[in-house]
């Protein structure tokens, strides 16, 4: 089993992921089929990795809106047909910017305590 360290980590590879493409304007995204998958993709992958995160961990950063991020997952991975391309480019110019520092910080306090490991 991955420690909640590990899963942050994922949170972060799959912002910085997002970020590298974010700047390509709300045209290309709508036009380019492989840019909203990779979007969706990671998305997913915060998500995912968000929900598999003890809940004393995401305790530890009250200000991630959890919740919110689990919801939008299984949105994602279930609602094939549903998703929504605003809600889709809401979060990646919007939600993931603010997600990185609060993501950061609470690395920085697993680190800090030596959670998870062993």
């Amino acid at each position: 089993m991955r420690d909640p360290k590990e899963r942050v980590r994922d949170i972060l590879q799959a912002i910085a992921a997002i970020e590298r493409y974010r700047d390509r304007g709300r045209a290309v995204f709508e036009q380019d089929e492989m840019l909203q998958v990779w979007f969706l993709r990671h998305l997913q992958i915060i998500g995912e990795a968000a929900r598999a995160l003890p809940e004393e961990v995401r305790q530890m950063a009250p200000d991630i809106p959890w919740p919110k991020i689990i919801g939008m997952r299984n949105v994602l991975v279930h609602g094939y047909f549903q998703i929504d391309t605003d809600i889709v480019w809401n979060a990646v110019q919007h939600d993931v910017p603010r997600l990185r520092a609060a993501v950061e910080a609470l690395l920085k306090k697993l680190e800090e305590h030596d959670y998870g490991d062993h």
